[in-house]
């Protein structure tokens, strides 16, 4: 695939230069770790050839709206797909397909197709996994900095209802990560019961 090295180059330049320090969640982090995570679905349902690498494009352009504004970031992260895919000189279906999986990200998830739903569960891959306290406080971070102040209590009550409300989208991911976010939600419910019990 032509432009494959180069517009992977681009997009990481970007993201290294231009994502505000304040985004503590969504942040160049955030984006190696769900390229990590997409090879293991890649893997899974034995996806190769041009599609991975479009999957892959997908995976990292998914926040790169971030770079120009935090509202509708996944409408701003389309324009630059759109701009550096043409650029290198990728058809308009490859444009095309990749917009849509940018796209599918966007809360609520309403994937498609088994590209966008890899995407989806890539995205929100640690919701499922032994890390996610850590990675929900960088949310919880820089959610306080960008935008109003939430105490922690309301803050565990907000994740309960995301993490009940959210479904994962792939059998790999039903399998591999739905048991630990079911134990998630067990668990900051206990603490919300706490917090009342001791403090009303």
């Amino acid at each position: 695939m032509k432009g494959y090295i180069n517009i992977r180059k681009e997009c990481w330049n970007l993201l290294n230069s231009e994502l505000p320090d304040t985004l503590h969640y969504h942040s160049i982090r955030h984006t190696k770790s769900a390229l990590q995570n997409c090879e293991e679905y890649l893997s899974y349902y034995k996806i190769n050839g041009i599609k991975a690498k479009l999957l892959r494009l997908g995976v990292l352009m998914h926040d790169i709206g971030f770079t120009v504004s935090t509202h509708n970031h996944e409408d701003e992260g389309v324009k630059i797909a759109k701009r550096l895919m043409l650029k290198h000189k990728f058809s308009q279906k490859e444009i095309e397909l990749v917009s849509g999986l940018i796209m599918a990200t966007k809360i609520p998830q309403r994937p498609k197709n088994l590209l966008q739903k890899i995407i989806c569960d890539v995205d929100l891959d640690y919701l499922g996994r032994k890390d996610y306290y850590e990675i929900s406080e960088l949310l919880y971070m820089e959610i306080r900095e960008n935008s109003e102040i939430i105490d922690r209590f309301m803050w565990n009550k907000i994740q309960i209802d995301f993490l009940i409300k959210h479904y994962y989208h792939t059998e790999y991911a039903i399998e591999k990560r739905q048991p630990f976010k079911e134990q998630r939600i067990n668990e900051l419910k206990e603490m919300v019961k706490y917090k009342k019990r001791k403090f009303g």
